[in-house]
């Protein structure tokens, strides 16, 4: 099952650019892609979900708490947002020491 709505649209925190699916992918497929941690499913029903995670980007920005909203859409995300706040390169985990 694909995961990506053939009309999905990804509005993200930064840049003011609006991404449709073959951008995303594009920008996955690219090596360039951020990695995250702690992943975290925070509400998820059958129209929306919201999820939360710490990204570390590849051109070695600051690594962020990214909230993202999903929409579905047939079971697909047709459209997701995100919103971040940047991390200092020295932060930890409350509980991770």
């Amino acid at each position: 099952m694909k995961i990506i709505h053939d009309d999905f649209v990804f509005n993200p925190h930064v840049g003011g650019h609006t991404m449709s699916k073959s951008d995303m992918m594009g920008f996955i497929n690219s090596g360039s892609s951020p990695t995250s941690e702690h992943n975290r499913i925070l509400f998820e029903n059958d129209e929306v979900g919201v999820a939360h995670s710490i990204v570390h980007f590849a051109n070695d920005s600051d690594s962020e708490a990214v909230m993202a909203f999903m929409r579905f859409k047939d079971g697909q995300i047709i459209l997701m947002e995100t919103g971040a706040t940047p991390l200092s390169e020295d932060y930890k985990l409350v509980g991770s020491e």
